[in-house]
């Protein structure tokens, strides 16, 4: 009897462990598409490429390029954090997981 609500408890806690995980990972994808989308597209575009206005002007990169994508994650949270030729430094302005999250969104602009 004790050993079936053991199990049962084990389960339990083993859903409820999922039920958090997944909405914060979830969450934690949304928060960088979202920063994404008004710290960086103005100058890297939605689809990033650098393909707008103002990322011409400064030469922004294409965030697909191999140029970027070959770069570790640590030199991309420097670039973000610190920022590079006309890029701004984000680093006073979001925080190291958030960062970290724009790197992970970063790599999805991979090409394929």
């Amino acid at each position: 009897m004790i050993s079936r609500h053991r199990t049962r408890l084990a389960t339990l806690l083993s859903v409820l462990l999922l039920a958090l995980v997944v909405p914060f990972s979830a969450l934690a994808a949304d928060d960088a598409a979202a920063m994404f989308k008004t710290k960086c597209s103005p100058c890297h575009g939605a689809d990033g490429s650098g393909n707008t206005p103002m990322g011409k002007r400064v030469a922004a990169r294409a965030l697909g390029s191999p140029e970027v994508q070959k770069q570790t994650d640590a030199q991309l949270q420097n670039v973000i954090g610190s920022g590079k030729g006309k890029m701004p430094a984000f680093a006073n302005k979001l925080s190291a997981a958030q960062i970290a999250d724009m790197v992970k969104f970063v790599r999805g602009f991979a090409k394929k």
